[in-house]
């Protein structure tokens, strides 16, 4: 038996058969980080039906420290970056390139390079698939984190790292801004744009995104070069809405989530959100954010002491936001979280209570009900859906 079966299957609630398959199961990618037990990537099956992951997996990948997935469109490639650096059992940040069976879903590696940074904490897929950018977040203060940008071929080989860009840090908070840190990078809807979120900087880098033109440098800064947020405020995850016009930022310092109105590479805040007013700073950590897929919701992951899911109401017009609802997510860190493809369940990766969290989810409200499953796993970081075709 796999060494980590046991650990998954103790604490699964009401998990259905373990061989068991329909009509309504997808897969579930888990990526984790592996000082403890876990050895890299998990392949699950998922019962949309009834909420329930099945705890044996379909396959266990070994990596180091695979903490952020990237799935391509066509569901083909899986690109993950090896979040290692200094002091680690793999001291070299990495990013890893693997092909996915259209039928099976088995993954396959197809090659790994280094990114030329410490810590790479997250990438993102160019609108035409050609290059991933991935952002080196870099925990020391030198060298810093750093954008990396990285050629992908047909055949989903990544290239070495073609073009590598960093930025003037903010040093608002002596601990964690005296050099850069990106956080999170990516692509307007257009494909035309680049936005990398750098927490240590308090700014959001734009770039113009033209490989044709000059494929030795694709990224070109835009005019202008950076969108401010507030002192101190560490800027994360930045999403789009589905139609283009707005986009949201999680500001993990401050926890907040900024509103802009997008237009053309520009980025113009409309309303800025507190997760947690009144709170010290040393409490406040906001992490992930997704929409649902009919667009009327977001939800955000706010860690720090209160340990919640956050439900807004999205103004279709303005992509402002209104609170409906906080959900304790029944562990701690939650780093990151997905909705499943039925959009029936809300499932939560929660790292440093060791566990994965399924909760029910009304998707006419939005709103997040009661919790049908809790799936041990260790130090969980991020979960993708993968469906059939």
């Amino acid at each position: 038996m796999h060494k980590l079966w046991p650990f998954l299957m103790a604490g699964s609630i009401g998990a259905m058969g373990i061989e068991a398959a329909s009509a309504d199961d997808y897969q579930l990618l888990v990526g984790s980080y592996t000082a403890g037990q876990s050895e890299g990537i998990y392949r699950l099956n998922f019962d949309s039906a009834t909420g329930q992951i099945n705890p044996k997996p379909l396959q266990v990948v070994t990596s180091e420290n695979p903490s952020w997935l990237t799935v391509s469109k066509d569901q083909q490639r899986l690109f993950v970056v090896n979040e290692n650096g200094p002091g680690q059992k793999d001291p070299v940040g990495r990013v890893s390139s693997y092909s996915i069976d259209p039928q099976s879903h088995q993954l396959t590696l197809i090659n790994q390079v280094q990114s030329l940074g410490n810590e790479p904490t997250h990438s993102s897929l160019s609108g035409d698939a050609s290059h991933l950018f991935v952002s080196n977040y870099s925990v020391v203060e030198d060298p810093g984190g750093t954008l990396a940008v990285l050629p992908v071929g047909a055949d989903g080989t990544l290239k070495p790292v073609v073009q590598l860009s960093s930025h003037p840090s903010s040093r608002v908070n002596p601990e964690r801004q005296m050099s850069a840190h990106v956080h999170s990078t990516v692509s307007s809807p257009d494909g035309k744009y680049v936005f990398s979120n750098d927490l240590g900087a308090d700014r959001i880098f734009v770039y113009r995104f033209d490989p044709k033109a000059n494929p030795q440098l694709p990224l070109v800064a835009a005019t202008p070069a950076s969108v401010q947020l507030p002192a101190g405020s560490g800027p994360r995850h930045l999403l789009f809405s589905a139609d283009g016009k707005h986009a949201w930022l999680t500001t993990e310092m401050s926890a907040q989530v900024a509103v802009f109105d997008y237009q053309n590479g520009k980025l113009e805040q409309t309303q800025m959100v507190d997760l947690a007013a009144g709170q010290p700073v040393s409490d406040k950590a906001a992490a992930a954010l997704h929409a649902s897929a009919d667009g009327k919701f977001l939800y955000v992951s706010y860690r720090g002491t209160a340990n919640q899911l956050l439900v807004f109401a999205i103004d279709p017009a303005t992509g402002h936001l209104k609170e409906l609802q906080r959900r304790s997510v029944e562990g701690d860190h939650p780093r990151e979280f997905s909705l499943d493809p039925s959009g029936q369940f809300l499932l939560i990766a929660n790292q440093k209570s060791n566990q994965i969290v399924v909760v029910e989810r009304d998707a006419k409200t939005g709103l997040l009900g009661k919790t049908v499953q809790k799936l041990p796993m260790d130090a969980p970081s991020d979960l993708k859906f993968l469906v059939r075709h």
